[in-house]
């Protein structure tokens, strides 16, 4: 009975130490985004923030050392946008977004198991700019008036992030993440109507939105083998 268990023991520990292997025993890591779910920052009188979703827009590299990563992080997306600014007046606005960030962080593993959780943080630049039209709707549904607006945001943003790892084999890995973005940005809005007068307004303030981004999906490809 000692035996048989001690034997089972000593294949647990084998077992975890080649769970080890996985991912943290390479140098580097290349994690691109298949898929992901964003919520993009407050877009002048925006009543609601919108959640975008995107395939193939961004990817993270990685520095492994055991069980901590330092990570480097990207991506872009540009992209139709509609939504409601000022429901009180009806107005609808309909453009494009475009979005950008750089960042450098950190991940920790929890485990060494085939299945790992892992907790981190994010910092960096980032980039938001919206360009279209908005329009005056009356209860008729009838347009009354047309502006072009633009707005743009550009700033610090800090994201602990949350997610887990299941690893298929020893050079790749499935990865699922999520994350809650604090984001200071210096705003700039401009609005021209679009009738003979063309009068412009100018805006400039500071910003601070808190988004929750609750979905990352990808692949970690491991490369360069410690010795």
């Amino acid at each position: 009975m000692k035996s048989t268990l001690r034997s089972v023991i000593i294949c647990l520990l084998f077992c975890i130490n080649s769970y080890a292997q996985y991912g943290s025993n390479y140098d580097y890591t290349i994690a691109p985004r298949v898929y992901s779910i964003m919520q993009m920052p407050k877009i002048f009188n925006q009543n609601t923030q919108r959640y975008i979703g995107t395939y193939v827009k961004g990817g993270t590299v990685k520095f492994n050392d055991n069980q901590i990563s330092i990570r480097m992080t990207g991506y872009y997306l540009n992209q139709r946008m509609q939504f409601t600014d000022d429901c009180s007046n009806c107005e609808l606005a309909d453009g494009k977004v475009a979005d950008y960030a750089f960042k450098i962080g950190f991940e920790k593993n929890l485990s060494y198991a085939k299945l790992q959780p892992y907790f981190g943080l994010d910092i960096g630049y980032r980039n938001n700019a919206f360009k279209g039209k908005m329009s005056a709707v009356n209860i008729d549904k009838t347009v009354v008036a047309m502006n072009s607006i633009e707005a743009t945001k550009n700033g610090f943003t800090a994201a602990p992030l949350a997610g887990i790892k299941f690893n298929i084999l020893p050079v790749l890995t499935l990865f699922a993440e999520g994350s809650l973005e604090f984001f200071y940005s210096y705003e700039r809005r401009q609005t021209v109507t679009l009738d003979a007068a063309a009068q412009r307004t100018f805006n400039k303030t500071y910003q601070t939105d808190f988004l929750l981004n609750p979905l990352v999906l990808g692949l970690q490809f491991h490369l360069s083998r410690k010795d």
